[in-house]
């Protein structure tokens, strides 16, 4: 592998399928971040066929933001025709993207490393020439069953999963100004801990018995 660059990153991937019955789905969570980064940064997405999904151009920042809409299966189609236009190098791109082998609301940044069966990665991969780019994984937990993962990621977070992953996408968007100024290494110490979780409530203390009189018995 790599050693991974120090530089800012030109181009965020945010990875998913297209269609408003996908857009709630678990394989969605690449584009939930990158439309919530959109927001934060006040650029505008718009359908750039030439690219293949919607882009949005940070200008002040030097970033491109794309969300793929080729489906998952081929999202490197995007990604290698915007980047061989700009000419970035996969060092200089951040794919953003559901992980089953995180539980929901952990994060992990990460250079390089395998692709973990990730049919976005895989293509992203094979259109890059290389697996040397930054990624980062938001955790959407496991079914437990490989028969039952394909069905898994494609239905919505059940209603306890969803706020973990909308507080993990919110921890990411805090520490947004760390990544674009290339400080890769202050953004994971931040975001690849594992979220406290909760305490469980102590139950309360049984009554003492009241004392037995002195001189007496206990009936």
């Amino acid at each position: 592998m790599a050693t991974a660059p120090s530089s800012a990153p030109r181009l965020l991937v945010g990875l998913g399928n297209p269609g408003g019955e996908y857009s709630e789905t678990r394989h969605n969570a690449g584009f939930w971040f990158c439309e919530s980064l959109g927001r934060e940064l006040g650029v505008h997405f718009a359908f750039e066929s030439r690219f293949h999904g919607f882009v949005a151009h940070a200008q002040g920042e030097g970033l491109r933001l794309l969300m793929p809409q080729t489906y998952m299966n081929r999202s490197g189609q995007a990604i290698g025709a915007l980047a061989r236009f700009y000419r970035i190098l996969p060092g200089e791109i951040l794919i953003v993207h559901d992980e089953l082998d995180l539980p929901p609301g952990q994060l992990r940044l990460k250079f390089g490393g395998g692709l973990g069966g990730h049919n976005g990665l895989k293509d992203a991969c094979a259109h890059l020439g290389s697996q040397d780019f930054w990624r980062l994984r938001i955790g959407i937990g496991h079914p437990g069953d490989r028969a039952e993962v394909v069905n898994y990621v494609l239905k919505p977070p059940r209603g306890d999963e969803r706020p973990l992953l909308d507080e993990a996408i919110d921890r990411a968007l805090v520490n947004w100004p760390a990544i674009a100024c290339g400080d890769w290494e202050k953004a994971a110490r931040h975001l690849n801990i594992r979220p406290k979780e909760p305490k469980a409530p102590k139950e309360p203390k049984a009554p003492k018995a009241p004392p037995a009189p002195i001189g007496k018995e206990p009936s």
